[in-house]
């Protein structure tokens, strides 16, 4: 199979092999067809396989062929992004397979000023790719209209209709015109997900490349336990030790990110971080340099688990494992990405179990483990497998303990040698381990 069997037209053609695309991924040869047919879409398909590319290339095709020109302060098309990272990545994509049609792209998000994008929507664009918070300010400061959309295309769809983000979709879906086609792609649709894009969509098409939740076959994944206050120790010992060059290593907030960050530049370690508390600029500069090898270790929070296109990645940390599960399978994708091989390793301590049986049940697979020498644990992570059950072991009863000089002692009485019969030692009740709460808790980008 080739694009040009897909019925793409020849400028987009020409820009593939300039890009040196070849043949389509297997959610390209099924997304492409139908956006060109004008149906509305469902595609879930393991990160990595090209989803940006299969909705970016019939849609660009679409608006080329079809509809009057872009008005003033207008946008054909919208593509809905949860982050201001993912928001660039998309845009240059769509820009590269643009070269050589006659639209108009742009990409706007906060964390930057909204005058130039003010001024740059002045003339109209064809495709607009934005987060909801920075389009919603733009549409109620007038300077966006939608009357002359006609596509509407959520990418990482799973995030995009998550809670954190249904205020802002509410108020966007108000803006757009009723006749439109819609599309939704991501890695991951949980059920209740799925029934709510049901809602929202024409008869929508479903399409299912992979078996749904599941990581990539091409990531090695494996779990290093470990007790928590000495993971930052634990991640210099691997560093050194398998001698790690490039390494994108997830946090699971903030500070987290800036004290690892700290810690390694104190070691002399070419570190830098990102994260949601950043400017813009800072973020861009710090990713750009990372994809350079210019940055060694990136440490992020989840703003770059999604869509995050970084070539030849070899591994993945998980420092903290992440609060939704299905976050896990978004960040191990940023490597083994296009058929390339990579590793994940998450480094995980005993508060983070609950959250470890929730990733295996998702992805219905057990994470290999393996301790390290000298670090391993002194609060043992309970065993847990695929079925979601985190396997508790009771803690054996203490034995009481003795001492010499002519009598017994028994929990705290003395026995003479002469008594015929010592007290039954008293037995305390086994301790439960306690369960943490891991509800989801989002950030807006």
């Amino acid at each position: 199979m080739t694009f040009a069997s897909l019925g793409l037209i020849e400028p987009l053609l020409r820009s593939l092999e300039t890009l040196g695309y070849q043949t389509p991924t297997p959610v390209q040869a099924q997304a492409i067809p139908a956006v060109l047919a004008g149906r509305d879409l469902m595609a879930a398909a393991q990160t990595g396989t090209g989803k940006t590319a299969g909705f970016a290339l019939p849609l660009l095709q679409l608006l080329a062929m079809e509809g009057p020109k872009v008005a003033a302060n207008s946008a054909r098309a919208l593509i809905l992004v949860p982050t201001r990272e993912l928001a660039e990545q998309v845009h240059e994509s769509v820009r590269q397979y643009a070269e050589n049609l006659p639209l108009r792209t742009y990409a706007v998000y906060g964390g930057v000023s909204i005058n130039p994008q003010m001024m740059k929507l002045r003339g109209g664009v064809d495709v607009l790719v934005a987060t909801p918070g920075r389009l919603i300010d733009l549409f109620r400061q007038n300077a966006l209209k939608l009357d002359q959309l006609q596509t509407l295309v959520l990418d990482e769809a799973d995030r995009m209709l998550d809670l954190g983000f249904s205020e802002e979709l509410a108020n966007i879906y108000r803006m757009l015109p009723k006749k439109r086609q819609t599309l939704l792609f991501s890695a991951t649709f949980s059920d209740d997900i799925r029934l709510l894009a049901g809602q929202m969509l024409n008869d929508p098409l479903s399409i299912e490349v992979s078996p749904r939740n599941v990581a990539a076959n091409t990531v090695k994944q494996w779990v290093v336990t470990v007790d928590k206050k000495r993971k930052a120790e634990l991640f210099v010992h691997l560093m050194r030790k398998n001698k790690w060059k490039q390494v994108l290593v997830f946090a699971k907030t903030r500070n987290g990110v800036d004290a690892l960050v700290e810690k390694l530049q104190g070691l002399g370690v070419n570190a830098d971080g990102i994260h949601g508390d950043k400017p813009q600029a800072t973020r861009q500069r710090a990713l750009d340099r990372f994809k350079l090898s210019e940055v060694q270790i990136l440490v992020a929070t989840d703003v770059a688990a999604r869509g995050l296109d970084i070539e030849d990645l070899p591994l993945v940390v998980n420092f903290d494992l992440p609060i939704v599960a299905e976050d896990y399978i978004h960040r191990i994708g940023r490597t083994g990405r296009a058929g390339a091989t990579g590793e994940a390793i998450s480094l995980v301590c005993a508060d983070e179990v609950n959250m470890l049986s929730a990733i295996e049940m998702l992805t219905r697979q057990t994470l290999k483990r393996q301790n390290e020498p000298d670090f391993e644990p002194e609060h043992r992570v309970p065993d847990t497998d695929a079925s979601g059950q985190v396997i508790k072991k009771p803690k054996k009863p203490k034995k009481p303990k003795t001492s010499g000089g002519g009598g017994k002692r028994n929990l705290g009485k003395w026995v003479d040698s002469g008594d015929t019969q010592a007290p039954e030692p008293s037995i305390k009740p086994v301790r439960k381990v306690p369960v943490f709460n891991t509800g989801p808790r989002k950030r807006k980008p």
